[in-house]
């Protein structure tokens, strides 16, 4: 039994798929550190995001409306044409801010665009001006306004900006596909692309199938939902052709009734 389950052991090492071999020549990719940077990254993952259920705390704002915020920074962000890293880190920062500040329903816009200003100038080579987020806003927010709740949030994130987003973790297990691990999982279920988990994913993410399964199961209930939401966003970001219309693909039903091994 011990030898077959070395053998086992051995076999399961030999499918792992050194995904890292493509950048060995490339100085910028720092493939000598990589392994050591997602395990940091991972230990302190969740020092960086909000606290769960931070909005009980909130007497003024709930999880509808920051969905809707959210939603209006999904456009703003594609109109502004920035980087998916700026989108993720102004979504951290508005979780952060929220779940350090009370907030009023009449500021939540603001700290909204103050978060994107903030994100921006950490990610962006050309950052977009101040007055064209408040252009954008129909102008419900003066310059001032936006300036002075910037600071505010530096002040309560005490400028802790350098922070693994979802985004860090997806661009790893996205190339670990090829090859957030349950996003990957329920994507390559969509799209059928069998095995849906293998060795490779699982050793770079730190998660087996199992694990994933409840989490990859809400995301296709959101697939299959996503038409029928008021706030649609982010599905006609991705229906576009220029993100290949992806939100348009059929969800992965089959994973809804399916049990891992």
């Amino acid at each position: 039994m011990a030898s077959r389950r070395q053998a086992v052991q051995q076999q399961n090492i030999a499918q792992i798929v050194d995904i890292d071999a493509g950048d060995a020549d490339n100085d910028l990719a720092v493939v000598e550190y990589v392994e050591e940077m997602y395990t940091f990254y991972k230990s302190v993952e969740n020092e960086g995001r909000a606290y769960n259920n931070y909005m009980d705390s909130q007497p003024e704002i709930n999880e509808k409306m920051r969905a809707i915020l959210i939603d209006w920074l999904v456009q703003v962000h594609h109109k502004f044409e920035l980087s998916q890293e700026t989108l993720y880190l102004t979504i951290n920062i508005v979780d952060r801010y929220l779940a350090s500040k009370m907030t009023l329903r009449k500021e939540l816009q603001l700290v909204g665009m103050s978060a994107m200003l903030v994100a921006s100038k950490y990610e962006e080579i050309w950052a977009p001006e101040v007055n064209e987020l408040v252009c954008i806003s129909d102008r419900t927010y003066s310059n001032e306004q936006v300036l002075m709740m910037e600071k505010r949030i530096l002040g309560a994130l005490e400028w802790y900006l350098t922070v693994p987003t979802p985004y860090v973790f997806l661009v790893r297990f996205i190339k670990a596909s090829m090859t957030d691990s349950d996003v990957i999982y329920a994507a390559r279920c969509t799209l059928n692309k069998a095995p849906f988990w293998n060795e490779t994913l699982q050793m770079h993410t730190g998660f087996s199938e199992q694990e994933l399964m409840d989490c990859a199961k809400m995301l296709v209930n959101l697939h299959l939902k996503a038409t029928e939401q008021n706030l649609k966003g982010i599905y006609r970001k991705y229906s576009c052709s220029e993100k290949r219309s992806v939100a348009v693909l059929p969800p992965a039903i089959s994973l809804l009734a399916a049990t891992a091994i």
